[in-house]
């Protein structure tokens, strides 16, 4: 049997930003953002929500009528865990193979190259 994986799929973590961007939200608020860019059924936007609150990615309390919904974790903490996922999974384990892609591919800027160069000074 597959472990579980505990990470955002690509709906919840869509799901997880516009939360994170609210700070709290009930299931309608994110529903009327997300039917902006798209069709979803109100109870699809539900069914997610309740899913990211099981993965403990979000946590709940009545308001009223509603659930008012709060991010459980910081966005920096929760992408920098889908990032170390990425790199076990993909790099075995090494960032290196990563930046050496991304910089062959020309996806960081010469600006980039050096804050890069800064933090790795600095020890960050």
């Amino acid at each position: 049997m597959r472990p579980k994986h505990t990470t955002p799929t690509p709906q919840e973590l869509e799901i997880m930003k516009l939360v994170w961007e609210r700070q709290a939200a009930t299931v309608r608020d994110v529903y009327e953002a997300l039917l902006e860019r798209r069709r979803i059924a109100y109870t699809t936007v539900m069914t997610m929500m309740n899913i990211l609150e099981a993965k403990g990615y979000l946590k709940k309390r009545r308001k009223d009528r509603a659930f008012l919904y709060r991010p459980a974790r910081p966005k920096d903490q929760v992408i920098g865990g889908m990032i170390r996922e990425f790199v076990d999974r993909v790099f075995n384990g090494s960032a290196e193979p990563l930046l050496v892609h991304l910089v062959k591919d020309r996806k960081l800027s010469e600006e980039d190259l050096q804050e890069i160069a800064r933090m790795i000074e600095e020890g960050e």
